[in-house]
Parts: structure tokens; C-alpha cells; sequence
């Protein structure tokens, strides 16, 4: 048997032709050695890195340990690396270690870790990591305030480390993950910001919430708001943050910043010469002591006096100004600023920039909604305003929108009539009629033309009984949608009936009156009408005839007694039959030509149908000579 310190001799000896590696039982076998000699061999040539294990089911795989020299590793990475022995010892630092904390090689090594007040590892919490460290390896995030006040981040692996002669130690790896961290963390803050931009409403909410944010980014800055109205050509001042900022700003100023209005007609002119397009990204001005082309009086398009813009300068020890615009779509909405005092920069522009992309969709999204929303609400309030009812039905035939006057009409509230059939029924209870209606609507819409007007009238049932006369026009909308207007022309139909019917009877009258006309005119009897002042106002053909007339012209507007021998006896007669009475008698006419003639007259008068006496009739018989009575008005009332 060989001595037993040569065993870990041959341990390696045996693995090195094996670099699959052996189980403890075939290092034994291989050996002809004792199981448990080779097994506590194996533990501490482990502890001291000469050989390395691993599980593969149940049983331990040994192999010789791949071991990369220590000075190499410590040349070629990154990260930075101290080595300490077990009383925290600094052993071995790293170049890039030495770099970043700024110190020589033999400022460090040999000097306890406790002593070194290096930056994240002599903290409370990187010295808590180390001391704590046992047989695995500890892994922690540790924040570090830099002298500027800017924030870093660092991974440290606190790894046990054994050397070359068994001693115990451990090895410190700090990897500096500030830029990656601040990359997880701008990342977090965009989609943060960006859920939060959507469910903000008022444009208000939207600069408020802008400003804060850009604190958030930017600590220690001030920041401001610009809209700004296409329109008017002038930009707002919508908000103000910093601490006492605001307040100060009122004092210099002598109003409140917030609402001041700037002219800005000249805001694509000298000295500015931008364009949306130009203002889309971060542009830095210097404003103090060497003024940039832009000074804050140009800022504030000069609506604030200059000596003023130089006290705010003075009073917030503002040296830079960093300036972007809210574009969208090439469409200026305003304008984003921080102040900075001196020492102050701004790490996340590029998370500034997309913040501030997504302020200016956010504003652009608002100004239109809220423009749809004002001409939705004047379009409602032209249909609510509107003497017709009006409803709109969609693909599915159902009402999405229905007036106040459309649930006049037909004594319904909307949400009683969710769908067409529905509404159909509640107004044409008759099944028979309501189909035909049904069949007269789908007749309309097979020949329907978009924007061609389709009139249709029909009777509907209220709730309470009543009918109604309904005259509607539908139009089918290009998007498919039935635009329907309908009015009540109950009273209107009523009326046209009535017309129809007194039409009917006046044609009726007519055509009496014309039968009656022409009975009078047609009578061998001389017949004339007269008015209650005793004017004839008609003379058939016979009259004409017996006094010698050729038109009936010719005796209209005379006096009845024109034609009489004693004028005065006719007006005595008229003024009887005025009074009521008929009168018959004879008298004496005098032709055109002045021949003198007896004739036989009968006077009655012409009542209305009230019983006022509204003219007189005149019939007029002529007497033969033969016949004639001797000369004196004789005559009766009858």
C-alpha cells in the first residue's frame, strides 16, 4: 500500500487521464486505497481547488479543477475585483478597480477592507455581505450616491475563495450596472407613464402630470408648459414646477404665471428659425453667463420685460435651459422646458424625448376628442332641437340614437324600443297591417340608394289608443346606418280629408248652381238678380231681350229702376222685398229704345242660409196690349 500523503498525488495523477472524471468508489478501486481515506483526500483538495465535483444521479463525479490563473482573470474583465483573506485583508485589486475608486495598487493592497472607505464595498451594506459570506456565494444589488448627487447601481458577487496553500478567503466582484438599471427603470416609467397618459381626460390633468414627470426624471430642476394655439398664433404658460418656483416666479412677475398669455406671431421668425420638425429633440441654451441666441427674454417671446427674465436667472440660479417641442405629426402643441442650475445635467434625454412623444400623442388625442365631443354634442343638440322625430338604426336594426321628439311622437320612452321589431310592435299592434308595413320597408330598402330619400306614411297606435297619421323619411347612411326623420301630420291628414270632403260638396254646389244658372237663363221669363242696394247684378237672356239690350254689360251695375216709366215706385218695391216680403204686380218698363210696354213682375227676396236677406230676384213677364190693365200700378204683397 502506498504512504497515505501520497495519495492526493496520485488522485491527480489519475483524473488527469480521465478528464470525464471518476466516482470516489472508482478513484478507490484505481488507487487499491481505503473508500474513506480517498473520499476525506478528495474533500480537501476541493476546499483547496485542486479538483472539482459534481453530481450525476446520486453519486459524485470528480475531475481535475479547470483553473484559470488569477492575474489573467483579473487583467481581462470588466468588472471590478478585489481578493481578500479571511480577516477582510485586501490581497489582490484589479485594474479597473484601481481606476474607479481612484487609487494606487499599494494604497490597497495589505490594508483592511474596514480601513479602505472604498465606495460599495466599505458600506454598511457591502461589508454586511462580506462578513456574513460562508460556503456560498452571495450575489446583492447595492445603490452608490455619487459626489454630483447622480445615483449608480452595483452587482457584487461575494464569492469564498480558497488559495493555493488551503487558506480561506473570499473574492469581491462589483460590476457596475447603472446604465442597465437605469434602462429597466426609464423602461418601468414609459409604460408607466404611458398607461397613466390614457386614462388622464382633462388636457389640464395631461400638463400637470407632464411637469411633475419631468421632475421625476430631472430632480433638483425647474420645468414649465407651453401650449400653444395654431389659431391665435400665441403660447400659454399651462404649468409651472419647482420648489417655490411658482411662488416665486408671482412675485417677480406680479401675477401668477399660470394663464399668461404670450404672442408669439413670429414664433418660426428670428431669432427662433424652428419648425415643428426642428423641435422635436432636446436643445440645450446657455443662458447664463453667455447668453445663446435664445435668452429666456426670447423664451418668453418677450412678453415678460427683460430685466425681469435676468431676476428669475438670478434668483434660481438658472444657468441652462433645455427645450423641446410637443410635436405630433408635424403639428406644434406646445412647448416643454427645464431650467438647470450650475452642476446640473440631464441623463435620461432620450427617455425625456419619448416621455414627451407620448404627452404630445396624449394632447393631440385629447384636443381632437375633445372636438368630436363638441361637434357630437351640437349635432345631438341640432336632433334634440329638431321639430321631426329622428332616429338612427344600425346593420343589426337597432336603435342607437333616438330624439325627444321621435318618443313624442310615438308615446314611448328609447329604452322601450331596443330593437326595430320590437318598436314595430309596440306601434302596429295589428299583425296583418304591421306586415304589410314590414314588407313595405324591406321593398323600400332592396331599391334604396345611398342618400336617396324614402317617403313613406302610415298610421301607428299610441299606448293610450289614439292613432296617428306618421309621414317618415328614411336614408340609408354609406356606412349603412337608416337615418329616419318622422312628423305627425295627423292634424295635416284630418285637414286634407275635410278639404277633400268640402271640395266634394262645393263641387256638388257648383254644379247645382250651374243647373240652377242655367234654368234661370234659359226661362222665357225675363229674370235678373239684384244686391240689397237694388243694383242688378245678373240679367238672363230674356230680360236683355225685352228691353233691347245686345250684353248683359249693358245693364249690370245699373238700378232696377232705370228700366221703369216711375223709378220711384220700383224703389218702394225693392225696399219691400228687402224687408221680407214678395210683391206682384203690373207695371210700366221703358224699352232701350223709349217704347213704352206693360209687364207682369214678381219680386221675391234671395235669404241665406241664416235667414238674412242677402238680394232680390226679379221676374218679369211681358203683358199684350189686349190684355193690359188700365194705367195704374196695381200690385200686391204675397
Amino acid at each position: 500500500m502506498q504512504p497515505e500523503q501520497d495519495i492526493p498525488g496520485r488522485i491527480l495523477r489519475t483524473l488527469k487521464f480521465r478528464p470525464k472524471g471518476l466516482t470516489i468508489t472508482e478513484i478507490a478501486k484505481a488507487l487499491k486505497a481505503n473508500r474513506n481515506s480517498v473520499s476525506k483526500h478528495l474533500e480537501v483538495m476541493q476546499a483547496s481547488g485542486q479538483v472539482e465535483a459534481r453530481l450525476v444521479g446520486n453519486a459524485k463525479v470528480y475531475s481535475i479543477a479547470q483553473r484559470v490563473p488569477l492575474s489573467a482573470f483579473l487583467c481581462f474583465t470588466k468588472n471590478l475585483i478585489l481578493v481578500l483573506d479571511a480577516d477582510l485583508t485586501i490581497i489582490q485589486a484589479n485594474d479597473q478597480c484601481l481606476k474607479r475608486f481612484g487609487r494606487a495598487k499599494e494604497e490597497l493592497v495589505g490594508r483592511n477592507l474596514r480601513e479602505t472607505a472604498l465606495p460599495v464595498v466599505s458600506s454598511p451594506e457591502g461589508l454586511a455581505v462580506v462578513e456574513n459570506l460562508e460556503r456560498e456565494q452571495v450575489i446583492a444589488e447595492i445603490p452608490h450616491l455619487r459626489d454630483d448627487g447622480s445615483e449608480s447601481f452595483y452587482h457584487m458577487q461575494a464569492i469564498p475563495t480558497t488559495f493555493e496553500d488551503g487558506g480561506k478567503g473570499s473574492t469581491i466582484v462589483l460590476e457596475d450596472i447603472t446604465e442597465q438599471k437605469r434602462h429597466l427603470n426609464n423602461t418601468m416609467f414609459l409604460s408607466r407613464t404611458a398607461i397613466d397618459l390614457v386614462d388622464l381626460q382633462p388636457v389640464e390633468d395631461i400638463y400637470q402630470y407632464t411637469i411633475d414627470r419631468l421632475l421625476e426624471l430631472v430632480p433638483g430642476a425647474y420645468a414649465y408648459i407651453f401650449s400653444y394655439n395654431e389659431a391665435e398664433h400665441r403660447f400659454a404658460i399651462r404649468a409651472i414646477a419647482g420648489e417655490r418656483f411658482r411662488e416665486g416666479l408671482t412675485e417677480l412677475i406680479g401675477r401668477d404665471p399660470v394663464g399668461l398669455v404670450l404672442p408669439a406671431t413670429r414664433v418660426f421668425d428670428a431669432p427662433y428659425h424652428q419648425t415643428p420638425l426642428s423641435l422635436r429633440g432636446l436643445q440645450d441654451f446657455v443662458l447664463h453667463p453667455e447668453p445663446s441666441p435664445w435668452s429666456l427674454y426670447d423664451v418668453c417671446f418677450r412678453a415678460i420685460p427683460e430685466e425681469t427674465c435676468e431676476a428669475i436667472l438670478e434668483r434660481f440660479d438658472i444657468v441652462r435651459l433645455c427645450l423641446t417641442g410637443l410635436v405630433w405629426r408635424d403639428r406644434l402643441y406646445g412647448t416643454a422646458g427645464i431650467f438647470l442650475p450650475p452642476g446640473r445635467e440631464v441623463e435620461n434625454r432620450e427617455t425625456i424625448e419619448s416621455f414627451l412623444r407620448q404627452v404630445s400623442i396624449a394632447i393631440a388625442r385629447r384636443e381632437t376628442e375633445e372636438r368630436l365631443q363638441l361637434s357630437e354634442a351640437r349635432f345631438r343638440g341640432m336632433l334634440d332641437a329638431s321639430p321631426f322625430g329622428v332616429a338612427l338604426i344600425d346593420h343589426d336594426r337597432r336603435f342607437v340614437y333616438i330624439n325627444q321628439r321621435f318618443v313624442e311622437i310615438f308615446g314611448s320612452e328609447p329604452d322601450t324600443a331596443t330593437t326595430s321589431a320590437e318598436w314595430l310592435r309596440q306601434i302596429f299592434p295589428d299583425d296583418d297591417y304591421r306586415q304589410e308595413v314590414i314588407d313595405a320597408w324591406h321593398s323600400d330598402l332592396e331599391r334604396s340608394v345611398p342618400g336617396r330619400v324614402r317617403p313613406r306614411t302610415f298610421t301607428i297606435r299610441n299606448r293610450d289608443g289614439t292613432k296617428k297619421t306618421i309621414l317618415s323619411r328614411a336614408v340609408t347612411l354609406p356606412e349603412g346606418t337608416e337615418y329616419i326623420t318622422c312628423e305627425d301630420i295627423t292634424e295635416e291628414a284630418r285637414a286634407y280629408r275635410l278639404l277633400v270632403a268640402d271640395i266634394a260638396d262645393l263641387r256638388r254646389r257648383e254644379q247645382e248652381l250651374l243647373i240652377r244658372d242655367r234654368a234661370i237663363a234659359s226661362t222665357r221669363r225675363a229674370v235678373a238678380l239684384l244686391d240689397p242696394d237694388g243694383v242688378v247684378t245678373y240679367a238672363n237672356a230674356a230680360y236683355l231681350a225685352l228691353w233691347g239690350y245686345q250684353a248683359a254689360e249693358e245693364v249690370q251695375e245699373s238700378h232696377f229702376s232705370r228700366f221703369w216709366e216711375r223709378p220711384d215706385e220700383i224703389r218702394e218695391i225693392v225696399r219691400t222685398v228687402l224687408d221680407g216680403g214678395a210683391w206682384h204686380g203690373e207695371l210700366a218698363g221703358l224699352r232701350n229704345n223709349g217704347e213704352r210696354f206693360r209687364a207682369d213682375l214678381l219680386g221675391t227676396p234671395i235669404v241665406s242660409e241664416g235667414g238674412r236677406v242677402i238680394g232680390i230676384m226679379i221676374a218679369v213677364t211681358p203683358i199684350p196690349k189686349e190684355q193690359a190693365e188700365p194705367e195704374k200700378m196695381r200690385g200686391v204683397l204675397v
